[in-house]
């Protein structure tokens, strides 16, 4: 094939704007990529699948930061994967957000003086989904803006037909297989939104509360009693029992007896149970089975009453007591008020920091509340789960992950799955005129006169089935047959057991399903995704969790809106890590910002010098310089794919960065300069060499920051290789034996060019100046052939007759010593000079003074921590180099002053 690199140049830069902006082009090559069609896959391709489904966010939803991250990840697998020849499938939707979407609607209502109540359930629905379809799903444009490689043909929702048929499915299949039950539980209530709520609803958040310690019993100290202490007053209306330790000595008499409730009036038993920690406050606690966890569990084991002193709204209710009707945090407050004048307040700490679970949508504290629920029997369920992972069906990573895994797996409770709420997939359970029990599936019909139960399923209930609801289950679908089990779920760690758990409990669930199973090997049991990959969570520069509420964080449309989509994506990439958290504040995006301006200006220089990607001349032809860019790249892929593979994103991006911007553009591209210079024929053969190189720097970095890429991409080929670099080839390996003896040279070349480029600087040379130098030894060490380079890149110039040393430099490298000796002579104002190496020497000496003193001061070094002091011994040892380096350089000029 003949090159255009071999014809006369061409500016191909003529297509690029001056500068990079990326809020000019983002929006047109994005509508551009989807109206191709370049993100809709082909359930009949006989390409191998790569199939992602996207963890739907909340129809309700914006785009933050951590959004950001998760798409920027799986963006990045699904087009690498594109590129190497996979039919890809990244599945988008949304989540109909129980909670969140229903109280939006709530708050509409409610300016309007309005509750749904007012409407009735069927016309409440009817408006929530007026507001889904006309406000609802803005994420989606956001999406968009980051640059989602999402197919929009196959875009679902948790309440779609569809996915509505495979809820009422797998609730029936379940309910039949005696895996869904109803009972009576303790659960998170939320008192204003009036419904139980998932534990990954509960946001834990320290507060000033107080701890009170109250007597129980009677008040005469000879008579029986025992000092309890709580944090919530109020639940002692429920209380139905005191525990004591089994082994505590003091309690061992009144064990099997009663005391007298202060507030009731009842007698209540005292009972031993190893749960109580004799070693906390008085020994003994006051139980509430229907207020408290822990309490619950006890009631259990010792068959206690479990009245509920509070209703819906959090109000204390059939308590019998003058406390009815109040609030529980008014009654708090009451009841102590009362307990102080009766003398049975014993002590009251405040304020007691302690920690209090808060409902993540209503932002109030949640009642632990005692109420009838329909739950999933999880243990088999769970044990599937964890099995898929200890067997290698599904691999985690970081494997680090996995004994949490198993630790929740392995001791996980029954899920309660209703909700109290009006928008949600209606529990499939009717209830017959006699109390009859009937589960009703799809395609059937409730007897009339039956009712349905009022109560909706947990959004993660819909949700957990999403990796095979979306492609069409429990009907058999293409999708299914091409797609499923997905290659890979990207979430955070932090979701692990809410979510993922659930997947792989309904998906295991599911697995002998014959639909499920079609065109399978039947000796292999379907997963719902081959790996997990769990990253960490965003925090800011200064490692603080975002908080919305605390003004920290940054909005990613921020970023994109000033930095563009690629800087955002990069900076988020560039910091991923399996498992581990990443800071990002504004100092990252602006170096990712810098590094797209980068890049952007050396191919504009390597369009402008005509570089053109194409056959590559015989490598014996080619220069030290080109073959070793040529096998930097190849170690570079193999050391990016490798990275990929293991999901270490941050590893990947780093080498990518430090290659285009150390090698590629501060090394390759000037060394090309020179070359260019030298012949036609040697200019044509850089311009491939070049063209190639960069041709590949841009597919290899196109799946993190995709929108500039394409840009220069288009410049590069002009189109002749592809109708986009979205589906160009993954750059692969070349098979071809590394030049070591070329490595071998150039790193001799950077290394000297650099000491030679320091040794000006220590001379006062500037940047522009040249020098006349002599270079001995430079043949022995094998650097012949790259003189013009060094002429060039340190601005030499030979030697003439009357050419006399002023200053000399040793290079030692591994071909052998070289001695640099350069000729300053009228080129350096000496007194200048000398003037401002003193003022360096003068704050050389104060650095190395204050160093010293501080590793000298015992007090401080008994207090400093270890990386602080290792920190100062670093900054006294550089400080002790400058001293030597600017003595030495002084004595010289003094010398060169005297021989004048």
């Amino acid at each position: 094939m003949t090159s255009a690199a071999s014809e006369t140049p061409r500016n191909r830069a003529d297509a690029l704007p001056k500068s990079w902006n990326p809020s000019e082009v983002e929006v047109d090559l994005y509508e551009g990529w989807v109206a191709a069609g370049y993100f809709t896959a082909d359930a009949s391709s006989g390409k191998p699948p790569y199939s992602i489904v996207l963890p739907p966010p909340n129809v309700t939803g914006n785009l933050h930061m951590g959004h950001a991250f998760d798409h920027t990840l799986m963006d990045l697998l699904t087009r690498r994967k594109r590129m190497q020849g996979y039919e890809v499938l990244w599945l988008p939707g949304m989540d109909h957000a129980g909670i969140a979407t229903q109280s939006v609607v709530e708050k509409q209502l409610g300016a309007d003086g309005k509750t749904k109540e007012d409407f009735g359930r069927e016309l409440f629905i009817d408006k929530v989904w007026d507001w889904k379809r006309e406000s609802g799903g803005a994420i989606q444009g956001q999406m968009r803006r980051l640059g989602d490689g999402i197919d929009w043909s196959r875009d679902r929702f948790t309440m779609d037909e569809g996915l509505s048929r495979a809820v009422q499915t797998i609730f029936k299949r379940l309910f039949d297989a005696g895996l869904i039950y109803r009972a009576e539980r303790l659960v998170n209530w939320s008192p204003s939104l009036e419904t139980a709520i998932s534990d990954v609803e509960v946001k834990y958040e320290d507060v000033d509360g107080e701890l009170v310690s109250l007597r129980y019993g009677s008040l005469n100290d000879d008579e029986p009693h025992v000092i309890v202490a709580t944090t919530r007053v109020e639940t002692m209306l429920g209380d139905t029992a005191v525990a004591v330790h089994p082994d505590d000595e003091r309690y061992r008499a009144l064990v099997g007896t009663t005391v007298y409730h202060p507030i009731t009036g009842r007698q209540i038993p005292i009972v031993a149970d190893d749960y109580v920690d004799p070693e906390f406050g008085s020994g003994a606690v006051k139980i509430t089975p229907a207020h408290d966890p822990n309490d619950f569990e006890l009631g259990l084991r010792h068959g206690l009453p479990m009245p509920t002193i509070m209703d819906k709204t959090g109000k204390i209710a059939d308590s019998g007591t003058e406390f009815d009707g109040m609030d529980r945090f008014e009654a708090r407050l009451k009841i102590r008020e009362r307990l102080e004048a009766e003398g049975r307040v014993v002590a009251r700490k405040f304020p007691y920091v302690h920690s209090v679970g808060h409902s993540e949508r209503s932002g109030e504290p949640i009642e632990p509340r005692l109420s009838m629920q329909w739950w999933v029997k999880v243990e088999t369920l769970a044990k599937a789960a964890g099995d898929a992972v200890r067997n290698g069906d599904v691999k985690i990573y970081p494997a680090s992950q996995e004994p949490r895994w198993f630790d929740w797996v392995d001791n996980m409770h029954d899920w309660c799955i209703s909700r109290q709420l009006w928008w949600g997939h209606r529990i499939p359970i009717w209830y017959g005129p006699e109390g009859e029990t009937l589960c009703v599936g799809p395609d059937e019909q409730a007897p009339e006169g039956w009712v349905q139960d009022p109560d909706v399923l947990d959004t993660w209930f819909s949700s957990g089935l999403w990796p095979f609801s979306t492609m069409g289950w429990p009907d058999a679908t293409p999708e299914l047959q091409k797609f499923y089990p997905t290659s890979v779920l990207v979430t955070g760690y932090d979701i692990l057991f809410f979510w993922v758990a659930r997947m792989m409990m309904f998906g295991m669930f599911v697995s002998d399903d014959p639909v499920i199973n079609a065109g399978k090997d039947p000796q292999q049991r379907q997963v719902p995704f081959d790996d997990v990959f769990l990253h960490g969570l965003i925090r800011d520069e200064f490692g603080r969790k975002y908080s919305k509420s605390k003004g920290i964080g940054v909005d990613p449309l921020e970023w994109i809106d000033e930095y563009g989509a690629d800087a955002t994506r990069f900076t988020l990439a560039r910091g991923a890590q399996p498992g581990s958290d990443l800071s990002v504040g504004t100092p990252h995006v602006t170096a990712s910002r810098s590094f797209i301006t980068k890049l952007f200006n050396a191919s504009k220089f390597a369009l402008m010098n005509g570089a053109a990607p194409g056959d590559l001349p015989a490598r014996d032809t080619l220069t030290d310089t080109d073959r070793w860019i040529l096998d930097r790249l190849d170690e570079v892929r193999a050391e990016v794919d490798a990275a990929f593979d293991r999901y270490e994103f941050g590893k990947a991006c780093e080498a990518l960065y430090h290659f285009a911007w150390d090698e590629f553009c501060s090394w390759y591209l000037e060394l090309a300069k020179v070359q260019f210079a030298e012949s036609e024929e040697r200019a044509a053969s850089t311009r491939i060499v070049l063209g190639n190189v960069l041709d590949s720097v841009l597919r290899l970095l196109h799946p993190a920051i995709p929108f500039v890429t394409e840009s220069l991409w288009q410049a590069l080929t002009e189109g002749a290789a592809g109708a986009s670099i979205v589906v160009a080839d993954w750059p692969r390996a070349t098979g071809i034996a590394a030049d070591t003896v070329a490595a071998r040279r150039i790193s001799d070349l950077q290394k000297l060019i650099t000491e030679i480029r320091r040794f000006r600087s220590d001379q006062g040379l500037t940047d522009k100046q040249k020098v006349a130098a002599k270079l001995i030894g430079i043949g022995e060490a094998g650097l012949n052939g790259q003189l013009a380079e060094i002429a060039n890149l340190v601005r030499l110039t030979d030697a003439d007759a009357d050419f006399a040393a002023t200053a000399s430099l040793e290079v030692r490298l591994t071909g052998g010593m070289v001695t640099v000796e350069i000729d300053t002579s009228g080129t350096v104002d000496l007194e200048a000079e000398a003037r401002r190496l003193e003022k360096d020497l003068a704050a050389a000496q104060k650095e190395l003074a204050g160093t010293t003193g501080k590793l000298g001061n015992e007090a401080f070094l008994a207090k400093a921590p270890d990386d602080v002091v290792a920190k100062i011994k670093a900054r006294k040892e550089i400080a002790e180099s400058e001293v030597h380096r600017i003595q030495a350089r002084l004595a010289e000029i003094a010398k060169l002053a005297e021989r004048k």
